[in-house]
């Protein structure tokens, strides 16, 4: 009799130390005895007994293909393999087993593998992922390789991890794929079913009943016209109802589902409830002759009942297709409602009397309707009846007694803030027209006096402020508080808004009444001269095109003579003549009839005048002074900023570029005296020399000593004494003037 292996069995312990050398052997590295693995091969690189090679390179044969790694080549390539396996159930009479259908995939990129069963519903096992993805190793006895593309075929069975899966077709990318590579693929295999689920998808049909329900398809509809709604404006006469009234409503008509919407549409204190719909949205069906059906006399579907009452009180009822008890009711659709028609909305009248025009080009398109005329349907309003205040009663300003009549709660008057922040100081825009004026009197002592008036655009108020001469025995300063001014002759105590003074109203030559004392206003400042030239279309006395045709009215008829005048006055033929010759001449040709505005303005565009209206050095000498007091010394690299933004490296650069770059080296300098001191280095086109600017602003190898000269302070404008801070127009170039006249003499 045998005697079983035990583990003290002296045979069962030399079949392990057999077991050991075949697995591993002895070996001398570095004259030292070590355990080396089995991989190590034998003298000569003989394999040892046992041993099996592994391959070298992959299955493909080495220069064969793309020479781009396989994570690259094969980037999100994967093939797809339909199988399925067996699995016992011995715990269940009512399946002995059960056939479960899975994916296998394979990627291409590194040769693993990911197996995944499709969810089945109801089916009370975890599905989902079998095995995860990564290498899967051979069957024993090649445990040490891993599955390659070489090991798949249809119909053909392959083992992960003792499971057999049974592969029974592919995708037709895998297909293309394996044919490429030279596999011959076999036929697909037939897939088997699961019993048990078939045995439970049979008992699931029984319970569905097999009568031929009818199907309403409204999909189509809803897709095709989702958001799409017809709109119409309406009416309903409700005037013979007790303190009925027409009203104005709106229908909504949804093509998606053919349902109704109105809305009533209530006017400012109608006296009516609000409420959000008028109709709630459905489907509107039209009235029948009979009257209203009963609940439950219209329904979607019929039935029969089959034995009716022969078998006890029970009964048997089947679906009625051929529908021969059906109440068929009409609803309204798009066809129903046209401009003019009328629709009974569950008992009420409405007339349809306008559309917009997306209703309109849909009916243009769909049914041909071309004539959209309206209806008219709204009520015409009573006449505005127009607002009468009350007078004036002279307690507290006009705008704050007119306050308070608009309101219950009287409010302060609002002021123009938008004007106030567009004209009000803003650097060197004072925003301020000045006049030199004079009193118009009979009194000897007053006519000598001299006043300035300041309009004030931010808010249309003026000041009056006389002017200091010596041995006149009148003290100067404020004449007249900063105000706005009525304009002289109008009633005190009326009804209507007063007139004031605008900027309009004053000009040189013009009169003016301010509460009682009349000035003539004789000169201006420069700087409103240049802001009524720069605003021409809203001062008429500053604008050349509207002088100069006045001009042509008035000398056209005597044209050779006006020309013989100007030419009697130049002896010498200089083609100037001086402002005063200037001004009689244009006094003596229209008779009076242009201001002394007008004329200025016609000497100031063709007069000669002085390039140099500025000095430079003294402009330079205040930016050097404050550079200095700032200790700003970097103007190397100032200088190199502008050489690396000049492109073209002409030494120019744009007025604004210029201006941006001394800010971001965060000059020490006002805005407004950056951009006086940039326009004195511009050309005719605009463009800034940096390289004299730069050499201008460097206070440590130019400085500029004239500033240390000046005997008095600079003025501002706010101590203008009504003297010209700029030499005034001396000659006109009279030729200019006759060709825009008379034009050019063939």
């Amino acid at each position: 009799m045998a005697l079983p292996l035990l583990p003290g069995n002296s045979f069962n312990r030399n079949l392990g130390k057999e077991k050991f050398h075949k697995s591993q052997h002895w070996g001398y590295c570095n004259n030292v005895s070590m355990l080396l693995g089995e991989d190590k091969p034998g003298i000569g690189g003989e394999p040892l007994l046992g041993q099996k090679p592994k391959p070298k390179y992959s299955v493909f044969p080495k220069g064969i293909g793309s020479d781009a790694p396989s994570w690259v080549a094969f980037d999100k390539q994967v093939l797809s393999f339909d199988a399925y396996f067996e699995e016992e159930v011995p715990d269940k009479n009512q399946e002995l087993y059960r056939i479960r259908h899975c994916k296998i995939y394979f990627y291409l990129e590194d040769d693993t593998i990911q197996v995944i069963e499709p969810q089945v519903k109801n089916s009370g096992i975890p599905q989902g992922t079998i095995v995860r993805r990564h290498r899967i190793p051979l069957p024993l006895p090649h445990e040490d390789q891993f599955y390659t593309i070489d090991y798949f075929n249809i119909n053909t069975d392959i083992i992960f991890y003792s499971r057999r899966y049974k592969i029974v077709d592919c995708d037709q990318f895998t297909k293309n794929f394996l044919r490429k590579l030279g596999v011959r693929l076999n036929p697909p295999a037939y897939r088997p079913e699961d019993p048990y689920t078939m045995e439970r998808q049979k008992i699931a049909d029984s319970m569905k009943p097999l009568r031929p329900y009818e199907c309403f398809d409204t999909l189509r509809q809803f897709l095709e016209h989702d958001g799409h709604v017809l709109r119409f404006y309406c009416t309903w006469d409700d005037t013979e109802s007790m303190f009925g009234v027409p009203r104005e409503l709106i229908l909504h008509y949804f093509l998606a589902d053919d349902t109704v919407e109105i809305k009533e549409v209530l006017s400012a204190n109608s006296g009516q409830d609000a409420v959000p719909l008028f109709l709630k949205r459905n489907k509107l069906p039209k009235y029948a002759p009979t009257g209203l059906y009963p609940p439950g006399a219209i329904t979607d579907r019929t039935v029969l009942n089959v034995f009716g009452g022969l078998v006890g009180n029970k009964g048997r009822y089947i679906l009625d297709n051929r529908k021969t008890g059906a109440v068929h009711q009409e609803f309204y659709k798009d066809c129903d409602l046209t401009i003019g028609s009328v629709i009974n909305v569950w008992g009420r009248k409405i007339i349809l009397c306008d559309c917009d025009e997306f209703t309109k080009e849909y009916y243009r398109k769909k049914y041909g309707i071309k004539d959209f005329t309206p209806i008219p349907y709204k009520a015409l309003h009573p006449p505005k009846i127009e607002r009468k205040f009350p007078p004036y009663t002279g307690f507290g300003s006009e705008e704050d007694s007119l306050c308070s009549c608009l309101g219950l709660f009287p409010k302060p008057p609002q002021k123009d803030f938008k004007k106030f922040m567009e004209k009000d100081r803003n650097g060197l825009e004072s925003n301020v027209l000045r006049f030199v004026a004079i009193l118009i009197t009979d009194n000897p002592i007053d006519k000598g006096r001299k006043f300035i008036i300041s309009y004030f655009l931010s808010d249309d108020t003026l000041s009056v402020f006389e002017t200091t001469q010596k041995n006149t025995g009148i003290l100067g300063g404020k004449f007249l508080e900063r105000g706005r001014i009525k304009k002289p002759g109008q009633e005190l105590f009326k009804s209507e808004p007063s007139e004031y003074y605008a900027a309009q109203d004053l000009f040189v030559g013009a009169r003016v009444c301010f509460h009682g004392h009349n000035f003539l206003l004789v000169d201006a400042d420069e700087y409103a001269f240049n802001y009524m030239e720069k605003h021409a279309n809203e001062f008429s006395m500053a604008d050349i095109n509207i002088i100069l045709n006045k001009l042509k009215a008035i000398g056209e008829p005597s044209s050779r003579e006006i020309k013989q005048i100007f030419a009697a006055t130049d002896p010498e033929h200089t083609k100037m003549i001086e402002y005063d010759s200037f001004r009689n001449l244009m006094v003596n040709i229209t008779n009076g009839k242009l201001s002394e505005h007008e004329i200025m303005t016609i000497g100031r565009y063709y007069s000669v005048r002085d390039e140099a209206e500025m000095d430079v050095n003294f402009l330079l000498a205040v930016v050097q002074e404050q550079l200095k007091k700032n200790t700003f010394e970097n103007f190397r690299q100032l200088f190199a900023t502008f050489v690396y933004n000049d492109c073209k490296k002409c030494g120019l650069l744009p007025h604004d570029e210029c201006r941006t770059i001394c800010k971001s080296f965060r000059l020490p300098v006002a805005d407004d005296l950056l951009r006086a001191l940039l326009t004195m280095f511009e050309d005719c086109k605009e463009q800034v020399d940096y390289k004299k600017l730069v050499d201008g602003l460097n206070w440590r190898e130019n400085p500029i000593t004239v500033f240390q000269t000046i005997r008095s302070p600079p003025k501002y404008e706010d101590d203008w004494s009504g003297q010209p801070q700029f030499l005034p127009v001396k000659k006109i170039k009279y030729l200019p003037l006759i060709e825009d006249m008379f034009g050019t003499e063939e």
